[in-house]
C-alpha cells in the first residue's frame, strides 16, 4: 500500500473536520435555534449544514482518488472545496447568529468557489484520462 499524498490527507482531515462541525451545527440548529429563529432564518441555517455536509463527503472522496489523479489541479479542487464551504456555509451561519444580512453578500463568493472545486475535481481526472 503506498503512503497517501499530503494532499489527500489534508482533504480527509478537511472533511472529517468538516462533517463533525455539521453533524454539531445541524444539532444546535434543530435544538437551540429552532425556538429562537424565524422558520425563514431555520431553513438558511439548514441549508448550510446540507452544503457543508455535501462538501465534507466530497473532500473525503476527493481523498480517495487514485495517486495518478492526485495533481496540482487535484489540489485547487481541496482548497477551493475547503475554503467555499468556510465562506458559503460560514457567511449562512454568520447570517442567521447575527441578523446582519450583509452577510449575505458574501455567500455567491462561496458558491463559485464551491463550484470551482467541481471542475477542478472534473479537470483532474480528464488530465489523467488525456495522458494515459
Amino acid at each position: 500500500m503506498t503512503e497517501p499524498s499530503r494532499v489527500s490527507s489534508s482533504a480527509w482531515i478537511l472533511g472529517c473536520c468538516a462533517g463533525a462541525v455539521a453533524v454539531l451545527a445541524g444539532a444546535f440548529g434543530a435544538h437551540a435555534l429552532k425556538s429562537a429563529v424565524t422558520p425563514e432564518r431555520l431553513g438558511v441555517f439548514e441549508t448550510a449544514v446540507r452544503y457543508q455536509m455535501y462538501h465534507a463527503i466530497a473532500l473525503l472522496a476527493a481523498a480517495l482518488l487514485p495517486l495518478s489523479c492526485q495533481n496540482r489541479l487535484h489540489a485547487w479542487g481541496v482548497f477551493c472545496w475547503s475554503a467555499g464551504t468556510l465562506v458559503f456555509s460560514g457567511s449562512l451561519y454568520l447570517l442567521v447568529l447575527s441578523g446582519v444580512r450583509a452577510w449575505g453578500a458574501v455567500t455567491p463568493l462561496g458558491g463559485v468557489l464551491l463550484a470551482a472545486g467541481w471542475i477542478f475535481m472534473a479537470l483532474a481526472v480528464l488530465r489523467v484520462r488525456h495522458h494515459s
